[in-house]
């Protein structure tokens, strides 16, 4: 058997591991149209470059240190503007728009202005927190889906625009008083250290 036969060979033996999963709905998880456990597919196949592109996501240089990224070998349509270039940041995916002025958008979609410089623009806007359960755990938790709009210096003239998907702890509930406030030392006393020491 020649070597390209044999390379052939191996190549088709990885493609029941890859061909099993279902397609990842970029367009769906972009505009925060899924939810965590859609989301939680992402990152197998952004970790592994033979997944990614079975995906149809081709691995680009990474000009930003925060994050991947790829561009589509079929083109998507999100929030209205076609793009064939994504990045993926830790719970975040968004779509690399050719759009230099993210303020019309972010006014369109109701986000909440979070910086707004020259330099910096970013808006965004929860639209799930819901009460789940860990699987592994049975702990409480908060499942959020967070629709985002961004600009980044590594990337002049775009936007970014996606959806953050995340598994939190409930906040922690303050703790009642058990005893009432101490009342102020007046200036110049120093308060005494009980018998035994600190």
């Amino acid at each position: 058997m020649t070597a390209f036969k044999t390379a052939c060979l191996g190549l088709l033996a990885l493609l029941p591991a890859t061909g099993l999963a279902a397609p990842l709905d970029l367009a769906a998880l972009i505009e925060c149209r899924q939810g965590l456990a859609e989301y939680n597919a992402v990152a197998p196949v952004v970790a592994d470059p033979l997944k990614a592109v079975a995906n149809g996501l081709q691995p680009l240089p990474q000009s930003n240190p925060f994050m991947s990224e790829f561009r589509l070998a079929t083109p998507v349509t999100v929030f209205d503007q076609q793009t064939e270039y994504i990045a993926v940041a830790g719970a975040s995916i968004m779509a690399i728009l050719d759009l230099a002025d993210p303020r019309p958008m972010a006014k369109r979609l109701a986000l909440e202005d979070g910086v707004d410089t020259p330099d910096k623009f970013m808006a965004g806007r929860e639209l799930v927190s819901r009460d789940v359960t860990d699987p592994t755990t049975g702990e409480p938790m908060i499942e959020s889906v967070i629709l985002s709009l961004s600009t980044v210096k590594t990337h002049p003239g775009k936007t970014l625009a996606g959806c953050t998907y995340s598994l939190d702890l409930p906040p922690e509930e303050e703790p009642a008083p058990d005893a009432p406030p101490a009342s102020p030392t007046p200036a110049g006393t120093v308060n005494a250290v009980p018998a035994g020491g600190r």
